[in-house]
């Protein structure tokens, strides 16, 4: 996908230079930001897969994998329906609840198996 495509997508219909090059400038930054996060998140989550008392440390007050996920689920859809100074205010809280939300979606569909190989 060239600058072009990329602003077509987002909905820019011009051919601006300066423009072109400002979506292709974030649709780079954006590439590189989201193969930092995967690395992150994958670290994260080979320092777990070693303990099983590690995990249940990450997840929280939940007792399984599935628990974790209920919660999370249910903060995110709460945190949606606060008003945005109460949002503001419980932004980290959101992102804990998002990281267990990952961690326990890869605990529960893999677990057995990265336990087993680790």
């Amino acid at each position: 996908m060239d600058a072009a495509d990329f602003a077509r997508a987002c909905g820019y219909t011009g051919d601006s230079p300066a423009l072109l090059e400002a979506f292709e400038a974030i649709r780079r930054n954006g590439i590189e930001q989201a193969r930092l996060d995967h690395f992150r998140r994958k670290a994260v989550i080979d320092e777990l897969k070693s303990s099983e008392l590690l995990f249940l440390a990450a997840i929280g007050p939940a007792l399984s994998a599935h628990e974790a996920v209920e919660d999370a689920a249910r903060f995110i859809a709460g945190w949606r329906n606060m008003p945005r100074w109460r949002q503001e205010r419980r932004l980290p809280d959101l992102a804990r609840a998002r990281q267990q939300l990952l961690l326990a979606r890869f605990f529960r569909r893999f677990g057995h198996e990265a336990r087993q190989a680790a």
